[in-house]
C-alpha cells in the first residue's frame, strides 16, 4: 500500500460548526494486464503494477491515501479576565485512489485462468478496499480525539497539541495497515483456495440447477 499523508492545518473563522461523519473521497484508475496463462498474468503484473514507496517491487493492487485535516478556533475571555481558544471546529478528511489491474481476457485464455483471474482479482479490490477501512476508522479516531482537546491559554497551544494527536495517530495507522498487509500474505494461498473452491462449488450448483 502506497500512504501519501498531508496536513493542511488552517485557521478558519471562529464559529461553531456542528460535528459530522469523516468526509471520504475515494476513486479507482486501473493498469491493464494481458496474457493467456497465469504464468503469463503474474509477469504482467509485476511489469506493469503499481510501484510502492516501502518496496521496490510493484504490487498487483495499490491504495494512494491523503489525510487533510481542518481546524477552526474559538476564543474568548473568561470571567476572571484571562483569555483561552478552544476547537470549534475539527474535520478529517480522507481523499483515496484504489489502483486495479484490468485483465483484456484474451480468447485463448482457457475456463480455468479466466476463473482463477476472476477469483484474484475480487480478492485484489477487496485486500485494497480493506485499507480503506483502516484508515476511516483511525480518521475518526483523530477527529474524536481533537475534538477532545481541552480549553487553552492561546490558539498556539492548541494547535500543538493537534499536531501531536495527529502525528501518533498516523504512527498508529501506519502500523495497523503494515499488521494487515502481512496477515494478509501469509493467508493468500489459503485464502485463495478456499474463495476458488467456492466459486466452482456455485459453478456446479448453476450447471445442475440448469
Amino acid at each position: 500500500m502506497n500512504k501519501r499523508i498531508l496536513l493542511a492545518l488552517g485557521l478558519i473563522t471562529c464559529s461553531a460548526i456542528p460535528a459530522g461523519a469523516v468526509s471520504l473521497s475515494k476513486t479507482y484508475s486501473y493498469f491493464s494486464v494481458g496474457g493467456n496463462t497465469l504464468d503469463q498474468i503474474e509477469n504482467e503484473l509485476a511489469k506493469h503494477g503499481p510501484q510502492v514507496k516501502t518496496s521496490n517491487k510493484r504490487h498487483p493492487g495499490a491504495t494512494q491515501m491523503e489525510f487533510t485535516t481542518r481546524l477552526g478556533y474559538a476564543q474568548g475571555t473568561t470571567a476572571f479576565a484571562s483569555s483561552f481558544c478552544q476547537l470549534a471546529e475539527a474535520k478529517v478528511t480522507l481523499k483515496v485512489k484504489i489502483i486495479l489491474p484490468r485483465w483484456s481476457r484474451p480468447r485463448k485464455a482457457e475456463q480455468d485462468v479466466r476463473l482463477i483471474w476472476d477469483t484474484l482479482a475480487s480478492d485484489i479490490k477487496r485486500h485494497e478496499e480493506g485499507h480503506v477501512v483502516i484508515a476511516k476508522n483511525y480518521a475518526r479516531e483523530m477527529e474524536r480525539a481533537m475534538k477532545a482537546i481541552d480549553r487553552q491559554k492561546d490558539c498556539k497551544t492548541v494547535l500543538a497539541k493537534a499536531k501531536e494527536i495527529r502525528a501518533r495517530i498516523l504512527e498508529k495507522h501506519d502500523k495497523a495497515q503494515e499488521q494487515f498487509d502481512r496477515v494478509e500474505s501469509v493467508n493468500f494461498e489459503r485464502r485463495i483456495m478456499r474463495l476458488l473452491g467456492y466459486r466452482l462449488e456455485r459453478m456446479e450448483a448453476a450447471r445442475r440447477a440448469g
